[in-house]
């Protein structure tokens, strides 16, 4: 037999927010969460992620070994 009130409340319907505004409806042992990132403002998500690579790797690879061209 399972025991008895040892298990937390679970909440169909607890709200998710991120900056204020709710974000979604999801099930939880909590009523309502805060969070920072979610995937409609994560930048790998909503498509604004930047690489900068000044140098490249293999560039840096070749001047480093003073390879002439880039055949090894």
């Amino acid at each position: 037999m399972p025991k008895k009130n040892i298990h937390p409340e679970w909440y169909n319907n607890s709200k998710v927010y991120c900056d204020g505004k709710e974000i979604m409806t999801i099930g939880s042992t909590k009523k309502e969460m805060h969070v920072d990132i979610w995937s409609g403002n994560h930048p790998f998500f909503t498509g604004s992620q930047k690489i900068i690579d000044t140098e490249g790797r293999v560039e840096r690879f070749m001047k480093k070994y003073n390879f002439k061209n880039n055949k090894i």
